[in-house]
């Protein structure tokens, strides 16, 4: 009882101490993924701006494995006191669901929203020019059709099942390492769809070795105004929301979350920030805490329900 009582008032001492010396060294921001991943990339994007606003160095630290849940786990036990940072996807609303025990989503505060990433319906442009020719092709051989993902939960696995799902359609599943390999089975042909994150094939697509037939996020992207979503194409809850968010240990005190917030956010303001988001295809997406709280805590209920429809395992 009395190691409970004086760890309790050890933390009721250290609150007010962590909020009123923040920040007081370098912030780290951690990424679960490689330099050059979505996430990575957005959060060396941002260093510098933040440093300047916070007054002290930020810089970006890569701790790898199990999709992102290393660095997350390692964000959720770290001291809590706003120095350490997690820079994750959706995969957040995903991790918890596919492999119980790994992560506990309540062990991370949502701190802000970074942006978001739309996803692109690519394929290889000797095999299908439209949308619905893809779509005929795969009712009239149910899971005869290749669909490559960059891996079992990935935001472009989630996609495809919501896609899938929605369309009626049986494709033969072909997780991959990473988005490259994903892309390389779709330009060889041995895979028939991707839902690529935009940036990654949109080299690929001016140069015509892959089409883009749809768009597979909620909205249309930047990089290719014309291209129509899945939902616009008739297919009703078929997008998937892939973002990419700041968290922090759910021990670090409010005010130093609100901190936080409010500068991740003057940042993703910035027309130097938000043009080099746009040559990405990245959309910005502030939030309060509240806002980003509320979409993590819908995304959980819905990625439930889709991994139990969609049958979707590990294994």
């Amino acid at each position: 009882m009395k190691k409970i009582l004086l760890a309790g008032l050890l933390f009721i001492v250290c609150v007010p101490v962590y909020s009123q010396t923040f920040p007081s060294k370098t912030v780290h921001l951690v990424s679960g993924v490689s330099p050059g991943a979505a996430s990575d990339t957005m959060a060396r994007m941002l260093t510098d701006k933040l440093s300047a606003s916070l007054g002290q160095p930020v810089i970006v630290e890569n701790r790898l494995g199990a999709g992102g849940v290393v660095a997350a786990k390692y964000v959720a036990t770290a001291e809590p006191d706003g120095h350490i940072i997690s820079v994750y996807t959706s995969a957040f609303t995903i991790a918890p669901i596919l492999n119980p025990g790994t992560l506990d989503p309540a062990t991370l505060r949502p701190v802000a929203m970074l942006g978001a990433v739309p996803t692109v319906l690519v394929v290889n442009p000797a095999k299908y020019k439209t949308l619905a020719e893809l779509v005929a092709a795969a009712k009239a051989k149910p899971g005869d059709l290749v669909a490559a993902n960059a891996g079992v939960g990935s935001s472009t696995h989630m996609n495809l099942e919501r896609f899938r799902l929605a369309a009626g359609l049986t494709f033969l599943n072909l997780p991959m390492k990473g988005p490259s390999e994903a892309i390389t089975e779709v330009l060889t042909g041995r895979a028939d769809l991707y839902f690529a994150p935009v940036f990654s094939v949109e080299k690929f697509v001016q140069a015509g070795t892959l089409r883009a037939l749809a768009v597979g996020s909620p909205r249309r992207t930047s990089l290719f105004p014309n291209l129509p979503t899945t939902l616009e194409a008739g297919y009703p809850n078929s997008d998937y929301n892939f973002w990419i968010g700041a968290l922090v240990s759910a021990r670090t005190p409010r005010d130093i979350v609100q901190r936080l917030n409010r500068e991740f956010n003057a940042v993703l303001q910035l027309p130097e920030v938000r043009e080099r988001m746009q040559t990405l295809g990245v959309d910005p997406f502030p939030l309060t805490i509240e806002e980003f709280e509320a979409l993590i805590k819908k995304e959980l209920e819905e990625n439930t329900q889709l991994v139990k429809v969609a049958g979707i395992t590990l294994n």
